[in-house]
This record gives structure tokens, C-alpha cells and sequence, in this order.
């Protein structure tokens, strides 16, 4: 009796360990974890965050507590949000009050008081996507300056180099939201067609100066979450897919899922921050490189001829870093 009763307390604390294990990478054997975060010299560090706007709760505040001193030691020049910036149901106007209960009173540390460059996930898309819009004319941080929109920024060690940013609005690619109660009246406002020619033209510009094209939109192409197979999932592969093949998108980083994950597709290396206030389940598919269930966010590094990721936990801990070499 007294043996039966030490293998059942010895199962459950295996069980238990298992169920805490939240950290995935794939090969993990060969994986070795740098103790200390560190950037490359004269590289661009930004910090790609998502899904978390809900008014300081479900950990919202300490991972944001956790980005301010994050983006003070590694000098972060701007902050990328990868939509459902404002739970449950978006903003009314430009004048919400949620727009200081879940964004300017939460984000306050000074390192993150330079630009953020966000993107419309589906739940913004339930009020008034356009008031997101109009919010950059209020605030001095806020960079929304329509639905979809580019960016070109120097690295700062070799300014001749740049990145080419597209900020995508991936709910108008997904045609189930047509019909959606909540998402289908603003998203039939939307131009989808016009959106993929514009991504098109973007990603077609061959200047020598640009070393990486970085896509970021909400919605995944691929994932290890719940959504591994969802209809928006789909459509956004469908949809997308054969345009960054074409033209050679390096990264492709997305929220959506409530995890943080690496994945790689041909030559695109796929990237989900989406925990930066609530966090879901996430296990290995095959496109896995790494899946993490838990509160965070991502530090991009990005030089001429590398790009390196560190997923960052709420208590600043480093749970997986990996580096792109050109």
C-alpha cells in the first residue's frame, strides 16, 4: 500500500512537471540558451509585442514593467504591436478612454515613449478600426497612419542598409469575416484587392540598400497553437504565402495566437508574439523551430547580415533566442 502511494505522488509530480514544461524547441538537445541578453554592435533593436490591451489586467502591467526595462538595456528605438491592440471590442473614436486606461497609463517606462508601429488584429475591427488610425494625431508615440502602411529605417551601423517594414491588415484576406457580425461591417470597407496590389509593389522593390523585407500583420500563416488549421489560418497562407515566396519576405511576425512562437515556411522565418497579456496553449508542429506558452514578448537585433530574436518572459527571463544569417 505504502509503495502504491509513492508511485501515485511520483506520477502526479511527473505530471505536473510536464504541465509546467512551457517552453518547446524542437531540437532541443543542440540548443544552448545565452545566460545574459546582448545585442551585435550598431545593430536596430526593437521589441515586437501583441494581443494586450485589457486595461492593466491578466498580466498586461508586468509585462509591460518588464519591456520598460528591457527596452532601457538594449536601447530600443521603437516598439511594433501586432494587433487586438484594445479587448474586448476595439475603440469607438480617437477619444476612447481605453486609449489611456490600456495603452498610455500601462506603457509609461521612458524606453517606451518612442515610436510604436501597430497593426488592426479582429478585435479591433468590432467598434472603429479608423479610430485607431486617428489616434496618431493625438498621440506623439502612436504610428498608424492607415489600415496598412510601409516603413523604410536605416540600421544604425551601416545607414546605406535598410529594412523594408510592411505593416499589413490581414482581417480584409480572410473571407469568413465578410459574413462575421462583428468584423463584416469594417472589413467590407476594406479594399482587399487593392491591399495585395500594394503589398505586391512593396515587396517588388529591388534597391540593393534594402538587406531585409519584414512583413507584420495579425493573423499567423502558420502556427502550433489552437488555430493550427483555423479558417484564418488558411486564408492567410492561401492568400499570402505565394507573394512572400515571390518576393523573398525574410520575417513574417504575427500575434493572433496568445504564445510565443518560431516557425519556418521556405525561405520566411515565421514569428508570433502574441502574449504580452494573456497566454494560451502552443505545442510543436512541423514547422516548429519553437513554442512557448507563456507571458512575453520579442527583441528583434537586426544588422546588415543578421537578424536575432530573443523572446523575453514577464520576468525578464530569456526562454529562446535564435539568429538569421545573410
Amino acid at each position: 500500500m505504502k509503495r502504491q502511494s509513492i508511485l501515485v505522488v511520483t506520477f502526479t509530480i511527473l505530471i505536473a512537471a510536464a504541465v509546467n514544461a512551457q517552453v518547446l524547441i524542437k531540437d532541443s538537445a543542440n540548443y544552448v540558451q545565452p545566460a545574459t541578453l546582448t545585442t551585435p554592435p550598431g545593430a536596430l533593436n526593437f521589441i515586437a509585442m501583441g494581443d494586450w490591451g485589457r486595461v492593466g489586467a491578466d498580466h498586461q502591467k508586468e509585462v509591460a514593467l518588464q519591456m520598460g526595462k528591457t527596452a532601457s538595456d538594449i536601447k530600443s528605438q521603437f516598439t511594433i504591436a501586432t494587433g487586438d491592440n484594445f479587448y474586448p471590442s476595439g475603440v469607438i473614436s480617437e477619444f476612447d478612454p481605453l486609449f489611456h486606461y490600456s495603452f498610455e497609463d500601462i506603457y509609461t517606462a521612458f524606453s517606451l515613449q518612442w515610436d510604436w508601429y501597430p497593426v488592426l488584429g479582429n478585435h479591433d475591427y468590432k467598434s472603429n478600426p479608423d479610430a485607431q488610425v486617428a489616434y496618431s494625431k493625438i498621440s506623439r508615440r502612436w504610428k498608424m497612419p492607415a489600415r496598412y502602411y510601409a516603413k523604410l529605417i536605416s540600421i544604425p551601423g551601416d545607414t546605406a542598409s535598410k529594412i523594408l517594414f510592411l505593416f499589413i491588415d490581414t482581417n480584409p484576406l480572410i473571407p469568413e469575416f465578410y459574413s462575421n457580425a462583428d468584423y463584416g461591417p469594417n472589413v467590407k470597407k476594406a479594399d482587399s484587392a487593392q491591399q495585395k496590389k500594394w503589398i505586391a509593389k512593396e515587396l517588388s522593390n529591388t534597391s540593393p540598400d534594402i538587406k531585409w523585407k519584414i512583413v507584420v500583420g495579425h493573423h499567423p500563416m502558420f502556427t502550433g497553437g489552437s488555430r493550427y488549421e483555423g479558417y484564418d489560418t488558411k486564408a492567410i497562407r492561401n492568400s499570402l504565402k505565394p507573394l512572400f515566396d515571390k518576393y523573398g519576405v525574410d520575417v513574417f511576425l504575427a500575434g493572433h495566437e496568445h504564445s510565443l512562437q518560431h516557425l519556418v515556411s521556405g525561405k520566411t522565418q515565421h514569428f508570433i508574439s502574441g502574449a504580452a497579456s494573456e497566454k494560451t496553449a502552443a505545442r510543436l508542429v512541423p514547422e516548429s523551430k519553437m513554442a512557448a506558452s507563456e507571458y512575453g514578448f520579442m527583441v528583434f537585433s537586426v544588422t546588415t547580415n543578421s537578424l536575432t530574436v530573443n523572446t523575453i518572459d514577464q520576468n525578464g527571463k530569456i526562454i529562446y533566442t535564435t539568429t538569421i544569417n545573410k
